[in-house]
């Protein structure tokens, strides 16, 4: 039984410290899309009570589920493709960084310039 449990931890430690691209990328996607639909959901709600029932705030929340998840589950298959050495390979690792600069500046910063050109849209109207 003792070489059981000494096989099980073992197996743990192999795979806990295994270097996955893809596994790491989908952990940022997933993030970043809860950051995004927060920060979209939050800046939304304060635009639909200031601004008295229009349309546009609505149309923002269109925005995130017919362009912001397709492209995102786009970005994530890239990553899906590489084999499993390719998926352990370090020298992706600027690659990799790169990519999860883009996409959290994505997450952070399309809620806030959707929300103030939606605003600057219905200040014209």
């Amino acid at each position: 039984m003792n070489k059981a449990l000494d096989h099980r931890q073992d197996t743990r430690k192999g795979t806990a410290s295994k270097l996955d691209w893809r596994r790491k990328i989908s952990d940022h996607v997933a993030f970043g899309l809860l950051v995004y639909t927060g920060l979209h959901i939050f800046m939304t709600m304060t635009q639909l009570k200031a601004s008295g029932g229009s349309v546009l705030p609505y149309f923002a929340l269109i925005v995130l589920v017919a362009a912001i998840i397709p492209a995102c589950r786009m970005f994530e298959q890239r990553w899906d493709r590489l084999s499993d050495a390719e998926a352990a390979d370090p020298a992706l690792a600027p690659v990799f960084r790169r990519e999860v600069i883009m996409l959290w500046a994505a997450a952070i910063g399309l809620p806030l310039a959707l929300t103030f050109g939606f605003k600057a849209v219905a200040g014209l109207f």
